[in-house]
Order: C-alpha cells, then structure tokens, then sequence
C-alpha cells in the first residue's frame, strides 16, 4: 500500500547534531520537507549528551563557545522551519520503493521520504570501560563516563584518565571547579590538539605521565585509587571523590552497516556531492570519509548543505543546485 502523501517527507535527516541541524535549517532554506530521527533522546548529539560542558573553539564567528549553548542556537535556526523530530528512535532497514519513495523503518515505525541524508556522527557510542580492578561496580557512584554537570564536582578532589582530546578537556573543564584535579596517562605523549596540550601544561593540573589505574576502592562510592607505574611497577594510593574517564568512546554504524552502502573503517564514503553509493541516500558529517577529510564541526556545516542542494536536485531535476547566498533572503 502506498503512504499518503502528506507522510512523505522530502528529506529524513538521520542523525541530530550539529550536522543534522544544520542541514534541517538547510532544508528550510531550500523549501524541503524535513524529519529529524535520533537514537538520543534530545537533539544535539554528543555535544548534548556528552560534553555539555565543554567549550567549543573551532566554530567560525565563536571565539569560545559553550556545547550547550552551541546546541540552543543550532537548533534555534533549525526550528525556524518546523522540521518534524523523532527522538529515542534508532533507524533499522531502508528500503526503496517501486515508485522511488525510500521506506524507512525504525524501531518504533515506518518513515517515507524522497531522499535519506545520513548525519550519524561517529555513530552509536559506548563508552570504552576503565580496565580497572573493581571499577565497574562504582558507575554512578563517583565514576563518571559523561560530563554533563560540572556542579557535581565542585569542591572535590577528581581523577581523569586519558591522554586525548576528551580526557585533556575534561581535565581543563574540571581545573576551574574541582579543588584538586590529577590526570594520568600511560604515556608521555598526549592524542591532543596541540592548544589543549599547551593549556595542559600551563594548568595546575596535577599530570601524571607513565602511570595507569589498577584499581578503584571505597565504601559505597569511590574513596580511593591504586595507581601503578607502568615502567616502575611502583603502586601508590590517592585519596579521590570522583573518577573521570577519557578513554573515548566505541563507535558503531549499526543496522546501517546492512544497507549496502560503501563503507571503510566504519565510515560511509562520499563523493564531492555527499552522494552514497545507493542513489538518493547523501551523508554529511564526522559519520563520512573521502581524500582530506578534516573532522570538524565546521566541516560538517559546510557538507551539510552541499547535501540538502543535490539531494533537492535529486528530488526535483528542475530544481537549481544552489539557492544564492543567504543574505538576499527576504525576511
């Protein structure tokens, strides 16, 4: 049976980050028909559900800038067109259809649209576990694998663990609440950008080189750590109120492994256009790959639209590939 017409969106965005926002807004301009669907429960991706946080420093027109607040205006300019949202929903098969309306399915229902843009991110995440003695009976006890509230560690004496982005960032976020923060990493060099191993090494940041966790101890909630040399074998205590993990986060496509599309080291390849290699499906984002890929959220906002154009060309060939520039919008 065909979908009524009224449920047939001309593009279903899966995926709502910044790069899934974006290109809602897109939509907008570009008189698409739009619906978001996200795993998440509120829209904004990790940004929203991992480091609200954190500030962002590589987003033109924003010297500094706050995740949430990033997040708030994003969707601010999405919101002027009324995409329709989906959350909670995880995409699970994609079909197209004799008459060329893709059917997708979720776990909570079928979708119809006329062009599928796929802004996954990384895709579905878990944190990767601290391998540590006794560490996973403290989650939610003083072990933190998030930092979505820094209020919960004013005061406190925090240990972060990590030598990479997200381990040096929490760390910096946490310098300016916490009344002690100690990092350690199991080597002397940093998986960082090189302004955030400067800000590091400026901090009153307790850094800790060569050393790793051997185990978590405490009453109930974390109290104490074990900490072991990796060269020495020296064990030392550390009195701790809070566990901070940095070791990033296990990525996986999903069911959308099972679409068919090309893909390489858990990335979906691109050509120029954000074109798939299933005809209508375009991807935008940190979830994609092609020659001098840069990951940045900037990069994201430049493919989005480069997405939504060809993807509107594709809906409608008599469309134009692009609309002008913004600023001769009439308001």
């Amino acid at each position: 049976m065909s979908p009524n017409q009224n449920d047939v969106f001309d593009i279903t965005i899966i995926g709502g980050g910044p790069t899934g926002l974006f290109a809602a807004f897109y939509c907008g301009m570009r008189n698409a028909t739009c619906k978001i669907i996200d795993s998440l429960p509120e829209l904004g991706g990790q940004l929203a559900e991992l480091y609200p946080e954190k500030y962002i420093f590589d987003v033109g027109g924003f010297p500094k800038i706050r995740a949430r607040d990033l997040v708030s205006q994003l969707k601010e300019q999405a919101f002027q067109y009324n995409p329709t949202v989906h959350l909670n929903e995880r995409a699970q098969e994609l079909h197209r259809r004799e008459d060329g309306v893709f059917e997708l399915k979720t776990d909570k229902g079928v979708h119809y649209s006329r062009a599928i843009l796929i802004c996954g991110g990384i895709g579905m995440f878990t944190p990767r576990l601290l391998p540590a003695e006794g560490a996973d009976q403290y989650e939610g006890k003083g072990l933190y694998y998030y930092l979505d509230n820094l209020d919960n560690f004013r005061g406190h004496s925090v240990l972060v663990v990590g030598g990479g982005d997200t381990a040096l960032d929490f760390a910096l976020m946490l310098e300016g609440v916490a009344s002690k923060v100690t990092l350690i990493h199991r080597r002397d060099q940093f998986r960082a950008h090189e302004e955030t191993v400067n800000k590091l090494q400026n901090s009153s940041v307790d850094v800790r080189t060569f050393v790793e966790l051997k185990a978590v101890h405490g009453d109930g909630k974390v109290e104490r750590v074990d900490l072991i040399h990796n060269k020495t074998k020296e064990v030392t205590e550390l009195e701790v109120d809070a566990i901070v993990s940095g070791l990033g986060f296990s990525a996986s496509l999903g069911p959308i492994n099972e679409w068919g599309l090309e893909i390489e080291n858990n990335e979906i390849i691109v050509n120029t256009k954000m074109e798939t290699s299933i005809p209508g499906v375009y991807a935008a984002g940190d979830v994609v790959t092609y020659p001098g890929k840069v990951k940045l959220i900037a990069t994201g906002f430049g493919e989005a639209p480069t997405a939504v154009n060809n993807a509107k060309t594709f809906i409608d060939p008599k469309a134009k590939l692009s609309p002008g520039h913004s600023s001769s919008r009439s308001e």
